[in-house]
C-alpha cells in the first residue's frame, strides 16, 4: 500500500476526530447516535476516541496501515449495524436516520478500500448506498439546504435540487457501474466543495454548535470520498502496470 495523499488525509482526519471527542467529551459526528441513557456510554465515548486516534496513526505507516484499516472497518460496520441501521429500522420514515446510515457507510467504504484494494466492489456498494440518502435529504429538508447555499451563487433552490439529484445519480452510478469512476470522482469533488464553500466561511464567521458539527462531518466525508475516488485511479494504474 503506497502512502497516497488520500490515505494520509483520511488518517489525519481520523486522528482529529478522536482528539475532538476527547476534548469535547462527546461523540464526534461519525460516532454519534448513541442514546444518552445507554449504560457505559462514557466508556464507549473514550473507546471511539481511542479507535479513531490509534487507527489514524496506524494508517500513517505502511507496516500498520492494513491492520489499522481492518480494525477501523470492523468498528465502523458494527456501528452501522448497532446504532445507525437500527435507528433507521425503528424510524423508517425519518430521513435523517437514513442520512446517518449514509455517513457511516461512506466512512466504512473508505476503511474497506484501505484494508483491501483487491475486494473493492463491496466497499463501492457501501459508498453508493451511502450517497443516495444524502441526495434524498436535499429534497426532504429543502428549506435547510437552501439556507446553506452561499448567497453569491444565487438560485438557492435550484442548487439544492441539482446537488440532491447529483448525489442520487452518483450513488446509482457507483452501484450499477455506469460511469462509476466519474460518479465517484464528481461526488468527492462535490462533498469537498460543500466543505470549502459552505462550511469554511461559516466557521470563519463563527459557527453555532450545530454548524460546527456539520463542518466536521463534511470534512470527514470529504476525506472518505477522496479515498473511494482515488481507488479507481489506483486500480487503473495497476491494470496498466499488469499489461505492461
Amino acid at each position: 500500500m503506497r502512502a497516497r495523499a488520500s490515505r494520509l488525509f483520511f488518517a489525519l482526519t481520523m486522528i482529529g476526530l478522536g482528539i475532538l471527542g476527547l476534548v469535547q467529551r462527546d461523540f464526534p459526528p461519525i460516532w454519534s447516535g448513541v442514546a444518552k441513557t445507554l449504560p457505559g456510554r462514557a466508556v464507549l465515548l473514550y473507546l471511539c476516541a481511542l479507535v479513531s486516534v490509534l487507527t489514524g496513526l496506524g494508517l500513517l505507516w505502511r507496516r500498520t496501515a492494513v491492520h489499522s484499516a481492518r480494525v477501523l472497518l470492523i468498528y465502523l460496520l458494527a456501528w452501522l449495524v448497532l446504532f445507525r441501521f437500527t435507528q433507521a429500522v425503528m424510524h423508517p420514515l425519518i430521513e435523517a436516520t437514513w442520512w446517518a446510515c449514509g455517513d457511516t457507510a461512506v466512512m466504512a467504504a473508505a476503511a474497506w478500500i484501505l484494508y483491501s484494494e483487491k475486494g473493492l466492489r463491496p466497499a463501492r456498494v457501501l459508498y453508493g448506498l451511502g450517497l443516495i440518502p444524502f441526495g434524498i435529504a436535499h429534497f426532504v429538508y429543502l428549506q435547510n439546504t437552501v439556507v446553506d447555499v452561499p448567497h453569491w451563487l444565487g438560485w438557492p433552490v435550484g442548487w439544492a435540487y441539482f446537488t440532491g439529484a447529483a448525489f442520487i445519480a452518483a450513488g446509482l452510478g457507483v452501484l450499477t457501474g455506469v460511469q462509476a469512476r466519474l460518479a465517484a470522482v464528481l461526488s468527492a469533488v462535490m462533498i469537498g466543495l460543500f466543505t470549502v464553500l459552505v462550511w469554511v466561511p461559516i466557521m470563519i464567521a463563527g459557527p453555532t454548535a450545530f454548524q460546527f458539527t456539520e463542518f466536521v462531518n463534511s470534512w470527514a466525508l470529504t476525506a472518505a470520498a477522496w479515498v473511494v475516488a482515488d481507488s479507481y485511479r489506483h486500480q487503473r494504474q495497476l491494470l496498466v502496470s499488469d499489461i505492461i
